[in-house]
């Protein structure tokens, strides 16, 4: 039985050897033809890896015949199925234009589209590829709005403005956070107007009023009693959204603070008037 597995895997070895010593020759030294047929094989066989190599091969040789149509869509479609997201989505971009009248011209604008919506990051880095998604998920909805993709088109589509959501909201914190008050009022302001109904939209409103707070209870007499005045209207519109929101405890004791501090502001200038 051991002698029967060894020489079962000697064969297995010799068969691999061998496809593997095929492969090279006609990557290398094979004609064309030979080629494209080898590279059609591995294609179908799911060798995508395998194939991609003999592809790039022929596309010189085979640009402007008909089975260059063919050849570039196996090509794009290894690119994607080995997860070079990059260049599947380049790829069939490239044949959605050469190729306008294709039969896979509807699956490759799909493709293009989720390529660049499997190459985008996380949301705290750059996110040039969600707004390439968007924008290829855009044009894929609606110039086949009939097609049964659509539905999953929608998803990924209403996944990526979410990321985008979640890195501008997170902009707006970190203006917060580093006591940028000023900026984080007008991020949040601007996130507000761009995302209404947000998933983050009540803590935004919240963090809106707490930047607020913080720039005119830490501000100069002359501008004090101002902006705890745009402090109070961005708590009124934080309570109107949310009045039963968890932030609700901290945003009416910083209320009482704003009252107390406009009462002082009101008696300081009291006085002044007295004394003139």
């Amino acid at each position: 039985m051991q002698k029967l597995k060894i020489l079962v895997f000697s064969f297995l070895v010799i068969l691999l050897m061998g496809s593997c010593s095929e492969h090279y020759k006609v990557l290398n030294k094979g004609l064309n033809a030979d080629r494209y047929k080898m590279a059609v094989d591995l294609y179908e066989k799911g060798e995508y890896k395998k194939a991609i190599p003999l592809f790039e091969k022929i596309v010189g040789p085979y640009s402007g015949k008909p089975q260059m149509e063919r050849i570039q869509f196996m090509m794009s479609n290894s690119y994607y199925n080995t997860e070079d997201y990059a260049l599947s989505s380049y790829y069939f971009s490239k044949f959605i234009v050469n190729y306008p009248e294709s039969s896979k011209v509807q699956e490759s604008a799909y493709l293009s589209a989720k390529s660049y919506f499997l190459a985008t990051p996380k949301y705290s880095r750059d996110q040039q590829d969600t707004y390439k998604a968007l924008t290829a998920f855009q044009s894929f909805i609606d110039k086949y709005p009939t097609s049964d993709l659509i539905p999953e088109a929608n998803q990924y589509y209403e996944e990526l403005n979410t990321k985008l959501e979640k890195k501008y909201f997170e902009i707006a914190k970190q203006y917060y956070h580093t006591e940028k008050y000023n900026a984080a009022i007008v991020a949040f302001d601007t996130f507000n107007e761009e995302y209404l109904g947000s998933q983050f939209k009540e803590e935004a409103l919240f963090i809106r009023f707490k930047s607020a707070y913080e720039l005119g209870m830490q501000s100069i007499l002359s501008k004090k009693e101002e902006r705890l005045g745009n402090a109070k209207f961005a708590y009124s519109k934080f309570n109107r959204s949310f009045p039963e929101s968890e932030f609700m405890n901290d945003a009416n004791r910083m209320l009482t603070d704003i009252e107390e501090e406009l009462a002082k502001i009101k008696a300081q200038f009291a006085k002044i008037s007295q004394g003139s």
